[in-house]
């Protein structure tokens, strides 16, 4: 379909009902944007949608002012991309950004994936070390968060690794 007014695709098809009679308006976003009462934006990105959903329920939603010395990415750039500009953005916004990782990843913040085979490897011990300082981050955030039940669970299961 065309635009009622100017001819180009129509993207925005209005329904209204006057009178008892049905009226249909096919325009395009620009003469959509110009009636009135219809919003200027019809549809929002979905990554837009994502990322204001999660800076809404995790508390990141005020304006930060922090910014990466190296690329000078600023973190309401990050925010609205979603996406990082360098190496360093990791440091320079690590207190705004370790939360959001902690959330997506259940709680872990660094890589504990598979070392590789000339650093070590699939060795038990290497693989051991990296599950107990895991769970000694865990037992200290659920000391912080005062979860003593959680912090008891957590005790035993390294005084556990650590024996093997």
């Amino acid at each position: 379909m065309k635009c009622e007014k100017c001819n180009r695709p129509a993207t925005v098809h209005l329904t209204e009902i006057r009178g008892g009679k049905k009226i249909e308006k096919h325009l395009c976003e620009q003469c959509a944007a110009q009636v009135e009462g219809f919003p200027t934006k019809a549809h929002t990105p979905i990554n837009e949608l994502l990322t204001n959903f999660v800076l809404a329920h995790s508390g990141l939603a005020k304006e930060q002012s922090a910014t990466c010395p190296q690329c000078g990415m600023a973190w309401s750039e990050f925010t609205q991309s979603g996406l990082l500009g360098c190496e360093h953005d990791y440091t320079a916004f690590d207190k705004d950004l370790t939360p959001l990782l902690q959330r997506a990843h259940e709680g872990a913040t660094h890589h504990l994936g598979k070392v590789p085979t000339r650093r070590g490897g699939t060795s038990v011990p290497v693989k051991r070390q990296l599950d107990v300082a895991r769970l000694r981050k865990e037992l200290n955030r659920a000391i912080e968060a005062e979860d003593y039940e959680r912090a008891a669970k957590l005790r035993d299961q390294i005084r556990e690794a650590e024996e093997q």
